[in-house]
């Protein structure tokens, strides 16, 4: 399974990360956001409020293409390092004042995040690492808190 991984892109920039899956660790989420990921998305990437080095994208709805409840919880964390990837699904109504639901990928870029929110310590699937263009993928992703949000494209790379 290690032939397949997926990659990062920030448009605007043109820089490119690629991610291991955590295929072992991670299977049922990994086969998923890989089936999801049929056709490769672009969507806006904001940065986190309270994860620290973290940046966050929605699965847009062409992408949603299963039951997020039956994706099981398997390689949790709160404390992720750098360039590690994260699956999290929030139900409707899970907090208050928030009706809609959010399909969440994220990426850290640096070291030194947590996975907290306003409901306190969240762990969340960790489904890969960004193993090759971190460096310059970090450095986009650290303009966004100054430029704001950034168009990144993610998808499949077979072989």
């Amino acid at each position: 399974m290690a032939s397949k991984r997926f990659y990062l892109t920030f448009v605007e920039k043109n820089v490119r990360g690629i991610i291991e899956p955590y295929w072992d660790n991670a299977p049922v989420t990994c086969e998923t956001i890989w089936n999801a990921l049929a056709k490769p998305i672009r969507v806006p990437a904001s940065h986190a409020m309270f994860a620290g080095p973290e940046i966050m994208t929605g699965l847009p709805k062409e992408a949603q293409t299963f039951d997020p409840r039956g994706v099981p919880a398997e390689n949790q964390t709160c404390f992720p390092i750098a360039g590690e990837c994260l699956w999290f699904y929030q139900a409707p109504n899970l907090m208050k004042g928030l009706t809609d639901e959010f399909w969440e990928i994220g990426m850290f870029y640096d070291n030194g995040g947590r996975i907290f929110g306003p409901l306190g310590w969240t762990p969340c699937n960790i489904f890969g690492r960004m193993t090759e263009g971190l460096e310059a993928v970090a450095e986009a992703c650290r303009s966004i808190r100054v430029e704001g949000i950034k168009t990144v494209e993610i998808g499949r790379i077979e072989g």
